[in-house]
């Protein structure tokens, strides 16, 4: 088999698994760079299961689909898996693909049982109560779902849980593939170099990725962050975290069941499905960004739709917390000193906000990046969170500035969501959920500013009581910015017209 595979060149294998498909059209350039990077993931995996990828692709019928081919092999590899994941609701990619990259948020289990049920009953098999179900509910990139009902002596109740079990094998298949990722960044360097491609910095953003995906594994974390969760959003009747229960280990969570289904697939009627975006945008990003903890604003960082239940009465339930992200209360109000700066038209103001939020390499770019992106204000673009990402992502591809870790982890985090948004209810909008958030947690600070420090951002909407009043007191500079800088702009079109028609 592994003569067969020498024996393919790379186009052959690409056409196989519609490696094309994946890059959007947009972005046709980078096709050549995905073929060679799945190439140098697949040649570095172990002698077997290369075998074995290679074997299930062949003895697929001939007919079988490209995008099929490609989910299937995402399904074999945990990191990929997960790339699925978060393709899985990208508009930009076409409808057949997502279809079966969505397969990936949920599976059908193909772990055999039989072991998963040795490892609980090894653990927990002593435990008077405890009846196992006999058939397991899902399997996820790296563990499988098994139910089960516990009689507890001091309940009159049976309680209904899950057990979420590593899977047999998975660290090791897990650390191959880490390995593999960690050498990549260097190689798509190298590669976008000979290919003429932007040379971004792929290294820091592949290891930040890695290191995300370590966690994965280890759901003594993942306990620890359900915890939290459930008491950070117990005063929001409407958001449901699952409740731990007394059989957890470093291998397994167990974890109260959750009856409800998919919100993508939940069948409400459109203004209950809006409802429902506006709820998630508040539970998961509104929420933690505008909480006036002096601590970091910790985040879901795997947001897929797999992952997101609406239950029975309505509640939406937030699972699997393996994965987690920050922003430090520094960065949040860099944050909101950008979106603050672009509304005032203050471009040195928003220069110095996005500034420090990474590390600039090219300033001549990122000042030029400013003021394009404030140009986009003056003619109707609103400076919210999707004006400000846009901003980051255009400067990073540019290679104008490096983000931090946890930066790119939460940049990563909204892309996925505004997927799931988008398939649920497409006319919400991210920006009018946050600034009423917003709004709201300003409304709630107004007794506590009466005595707080003049320079003071402890507050929840991350402004000082100084913030405030430049911002009034700064209302005739900003109509005068708005006024020359579109007496500018019209200057300098009628100019590039005079050039052009001369």
């Amino acid at each position: 088999m592994l003569n067969l595979i020498g024996g393919l060149n790379g186009q052959a294998l690409a056409e196989s698994l519609g490696l094309a498909e994946v890059v959007p059209d947009a972005h046709a350039d980078y096709r050549p760079l995905v073929v060679d990077a799945m190439f140098f993931f697949l040649e570095r995996l172990s002698p077997a299961r290369l075998t074995a990828i290679i074997a299930e692709q062949f003895n697929l019928p001939e007919a079988t689909s490209s995008t099929y081919r490609l989910a299937l092999l995402f399904r074999r590899c945990p990191t990929l898996h997960k790339l699925g994941q978060m393709l899985a609701r990208d508009r930009r990619l076409a409808p057949e693909l997502r279809e079966n990259l969505q397969g990936l948020e949920s599976l059908e289990p193909s772990t055999p049982l039989d072991e998963i049920i040795a490892l609980i009953q090894q653990q927990w098999g002593h435990v008077a109560g405890l009846e196992l179900g006999s058939v397991a509910l899902a399997e996820a990139s790296v563990a499988v779902v098994v139910p089960f009902v516990w009689r507890a002596e001091c309940s009159s109740e049976p309680q209904q849980g899950v057990f979420k079990v590593l899977r047999p094998g998975i660290e090791e298949q897990l650390h191959e593939e880490l390995a593999i990722w960690s050498a990549l960044g260097q190689f798509l360097e190298k590669r976008c170099a000979e290919l003429g491609l932007p040379v971004l910095d792929y290294r820091n953003t592949l290891d930040s990725i890695r290191k995300l995906l370590a966690r994965e594994i280890q759901l003594d974390h993942e306990q620890v962050h359900l915890a939290r969760a459930a008491a950070f959003y117990q005063d929001s009747p409407a958001i449901l975290i699952p409740k731990l229960l007394p059989f957890c280990t470093p291998r397994m969570t167990a974890m109260e069941r959750i009856n409800g289904c998919k919100v993508t697939d939940s069948g409400l009627p459109p203004r209950q499905r809006q409802q429902l975006a506006k709820t998630l945008i508040a539970a998961l990003v509104a929420k933690p960004f505008w909480n006036p903890s002096p601590l970091a604003a910790v985040f879901h960082a795997d947001p897929h739709a797999g992952n997101l239940f609406v239950t029975r009465d309505g509640r939406l339930a937030i699972l699997d917390w393996a994965l987690v992200t920050t922003l430090n209360k520094t960065q949040c109000v860099a944050v909101v000193q950008a979106v603050a700066g672009a509304l005032t038209q203050d471009e040195i103001g928003t220069t110095q906000a996005i500034a420090a939020l990474g590390r600039s390499s090219d300033p001549t770019a990122l000042q030029a990046a400013i003021a394009t992106g404030l140009r986009q204000v003056r003619y109707g673009a609103f400076p919210g969170f999707a004006w400000l990402m846009n901003l980051l992502d255009g400067l990073g591809t540019a290679g104008a500035i490096q983000f931090p870790e946890e930066l790119t982890l939460f940049r990563k985090t909204l892309l996925t969501l505004s997927g799931v948004l988008e398939d649920v209810s497409g006319e919400t909008s991210l920006d009018e959920v946050l600034i009423k958030s917003g709004l709201i947690q300003c409304y709630r600070e107004l007794a506590a500013r009466r005595i707080a420090p003049f320079d003071s951002r402890e507050f929840g909407s991350h402004l000082s009581n100084a913030d405030w009043f430049r911002l009034w007191a700064g209302l005739p500079m900003t109509a005068v910015r708005y006024w020359i800088e579109m007496w500018r702009d019209t200057l300098g079109a009628e100019k590039a017209v005079g050039v052009n028609g001369s």
